[in-house]
């Protein structure tokens, strides 16, 4: 009997003293205040040593589209097509102040049309390496990087180095003016080759030497996109951009090889050139005038079929950027000159022979973490009776900054037949697009 009482005083003190343990455990909790959601970045960085000089850098982003079919179709019934603008992956190692590696990989435009069943046919849902490239610093300052390798230190303009993380517009303008040799001669806007880039000072600079795409690769193989367009009051081009598959009289190659730059001069601040990706707005964390001059050469690049000689192909620009604070927020501004000279009359498939003027202007209101933009451009081709213009007007939402971000725009081109789908709309393309963007 007196076992069985000692077991249950025994079972009871337990009891209690669990009871007393959780109470206690509950007061302590009550006293806790749990902190706000935390919704500041932090880069993806793999720190080698203590002091974080020497590191491996990880990005990841996705832009996910929604985008309307051509409005300007007469008596087109709406439809809605969702894809993935852009999926990508890079990566940069750091480990010594005397050289960079740098992998870039992802894919762009993913869409119904191009999905396959399995993943595993086509080009549309492959991963592709958009850059690898290593670098060395050659001088004791900032004065002197080399690198080698499918690069994006380009030349001609800001925009032809642009970053896709943080357009101040919701993308690039198309046509792809800034981005003119993409596809044409590079892959995706990189190039294989050499380049040279430096800061001294306020000024900074960016020099490449690359080969080009087979042009039996590139998009229209190097013919005239003027064809395209129904006007015969123009002369055609005999211009083909084939020119570096083409051996000269005697028999030797030429053609293989592309000179481009970009030198730029900043009044107020600077701005990185650790990568070569250019950003699109700060948000007035910084006060930026630069002012740009750039070119792209690519001597004996084109040939004309009808004299059987080659041409060469030079492009050069002028571009001015502003970026600052202002009342309520910060003010982005963005214009360039370009003159493209493929040879007589030609038209490419983002530009041609003749000039385009390019402008943006943008306003961040920090309380509403809104940024209304606008954006327009004109090229006037020789090609061309008819100037080809764009115009893109939208609003980006910042959830969290670049980091994560909503836009809404109103995209809309005119006169160009080059798109696909506007025989029998004049030319003319005018679409709303929704892009939600992250990128850690």
């Amino acid at each position: 009997m007196k076992k069985i009482l000692y077991k249950a005083l025994a079972a009871l003190c337990w009891s209690w003293c669990i009871c007393i343990s959780t109470m206690a455990q509950e007061q302590k909790d009550d006293l806790v205040v749990m902190p706000k959601d935390d919704e500041s970045y932090q880069p993806l960085t793999l720190k080698i040593n203590d002091s974080g000089s020497k590191f491996v850098r990880f990005i990841i982003w996705h832009q996910q589209w929604l985008q309307t079919n051509n409005r300007a179709e007469d008596d087109s019934k709406l439809q809605l097509n969702s894809f993935a603008r852009r999926s990508r992956f890079l990566a940069y190692a750091q480990i010594s102040p005397k050289f960079l590696i740098l992998t870039h990989f992802g894919l762009n435009n993913l869409n119904t049309v191009n999905l396959s069943a399995l993943g595993n046919d086509g080009d549309g849902p492959q991963l592709f390496l958009h850059g690898a490239w290593t670098e060395f610093k050659v001088s004791s300052s900032n004065a002197l990087f080399v690198g080698t390798g499918l690069h994006y230190w380009k030349g001609l303009t800001r925009l032809s180095n642009a970053s896709t993380l943080n357009f101040m517009t919701m993308d690039n303008p198309r046509p792809f003016v800034h981005w003119h040799s993409l596809g044409i001669t590079d892959q995706f806007a990189r190039h294989f080759g050499v380049y040279a880039k430096g800061q001294i000072g306020q000024f900074d600079y960016r020099f490449a030497i690359n080969n080009p795409l087979n042009p039996a690769n590139a998009l229209g193989q190097g013919t005239n996109f003027g064809q395209r367009f129904p006007d015969a009051s123009v002369e055609a081009s005999n211009i083909t951009y084939n020119g570096s598959v083409i051996d000269e009289e005697d028999g030797d190659p030429t053609g293989n090889t592309i000179v481009e730059g970009y030198f730029r001069y900043n009044l107020f601040d600077t701005e990185s050139t650790k990568l070569p990706y250019q950003v699109g707005t700060y948000f007035g964390k910084k006060k930026i005038l630069g002012i740009g001059a750039g070119f792209f050469s690519h001597a004996n690049g084109a040939y004309d079929t009808l004299a059987l000689s080659h041409e060469n192909v030079f492009h050069a620009a002028l571009d001015v950027f502003y970026d600052a604070p202002a009342p309520g927020g910060a003010i982005n501004a963005y214009v360039s000159f370009i003159n493209f000279d493929y040879g007589d009359n030609y038209v490419s498939r983002w530009a041609g022979t003749g000039t385009n003027l390019y402008g943006q202007v943008g306003y961040f209101i920090e309380a509403l973490k809104i940024m209304p933009y606008v954006a327009f451009q004109s090229g006037n081709y020789d090609g061309l009776e008819d100037n080809i213009t764009a115009t893109n007007v939208g609003v980006n939402y910042y959830v969290n900054g670049h980091h994560a971000k909503i836009t809404l725009e109103y995209h809309a081109i005119r006169n160009d037949f080059r798109e696909p789908g506007t025989d029998t709309t004049n030319g003319d393309v005018t679409q709303w697009r929704l892009q939600t963007h992250i990128f850690l």
